[in-house]
């Protein structure tokens, strides 16, 4: 009986399990579907603005600090991940991304975490300059501005000469797309590309001056706001398939259990037989 005991405190244990993960992927779900609305709705946006200013900065011949670009000596990677775990591959494959790009032995790379994860591993290895694992807390554009404007202010200052973004860029909620973006210097579109023909007022020079801190800014926001849905999406198919797992296992535990009892039974009635067939004898 002590065996059956087992079995059954282990059911107990597995169906405790899938209640805990069932619950996780319904939340996930719900963040979700308010997550892939927003970055959908966003990602137009931030792309045509990108697309416009790489298209004025490729005609520029101007000393234009953004857009300058030279080889590169000292980078700075920021590394989106998230704060909480139990997401699959989600935050490994960024952390795996990160440590290949630092491994690059002609430039000296540095680190800047967005997602508690990320900053735990980094940090034990590698130089780390700031975290900002609270971004996901509150995550509006003036919070992300901010992020966004310190950025700027270390590459205009010459900390770092090249600034890149890692992170998930949400495809599906099943697919999630390892995504390492240029931030700074800005990078021209391509001459034989670009097309486009345009009516400056006011100048050419002064528009690109705006253009620039208002589309560096969406551009971060754009990958904080990807890396969000990407977390929840890769959330809600790990829970999936725990619980699908935990599932399975419950209903082998239940069959190896019925087994044993009968087997119990089976051999008290025996004992039965047997005890009794003496007694006649």
């Amino acid at each position: 009986m002590a065996n059956l005991k087992e079995i059954r405190n282990r059911i107990s244990s597995v169906s405790s399990t899938m209640q805990i993960t069932n619950a996780m992927k319904m939340v996930s779900a719900a963040k979700l579907k308010k997550a892939q609305d927003a970055i959908v709705a966003m990602r137009p946006y931030s792309n045509k603005l990108t697309g416009i200013l790489q298209d004025l900065s490729s005609s520029i011949d101007s000393d234009n600090v953004f857009i300058q670009n030279t080889e590169a000596n000292k980078t700075l990677i920021i590394c989106i991940t998230s704060n909480r775990g139990l997401c699959g591959g989600f935050n490994s494959n960024i952390i795996k991304k990160c440590v290949s790009l630092a491994s690059n032995k002609n430039q000296e790379v540095s680190f800047l975490c967005l997602g508690k994860k990320g900053s735990d591993i980094l940090s034990k290895k590698h130089n780390v300059i700031l975290t900002k694992n609270e971004i996901f807390e509150d995550m509006s554009f003036e919070n992300v501005k901010e992020i966004a404007d310190l950025l700027i202010q270390k590459f205009v200052d010459k900390e770092f000469e090249k600034i890149q973004i890692v992170y998930n860029r949400f495809k599906n909620a099943a697919t999630q797309i390892i995504t390492n973006e240029q931030f700074l210097p800005i990078l021209p579109a391509d001459q034989q590309e670009n097309n486009q023909n345009y009516i400056f007022e006011p100048s050419k020079l002064e528009i690109v001056n705006e253009l620039i801190p208002k589309s560096l800014r969406t551009q971060l926001f754009k990958a904080l706001r990807d890396s969000y849905a990407s977390e929840h999406g890769a959330r809600m198919t790990a829970m999936h398939k725990a619980t699908d797992n935990a599932t399975e296992l419950r209903d082998q535990l239940k069959l190896t259990y019925n087994k044993a009892r009968q087997a119990a039974i089976t051999n008290e009635i025996l004992e039965i037989v047997g005890g009794a067939e003496a007694l006649n004898n």
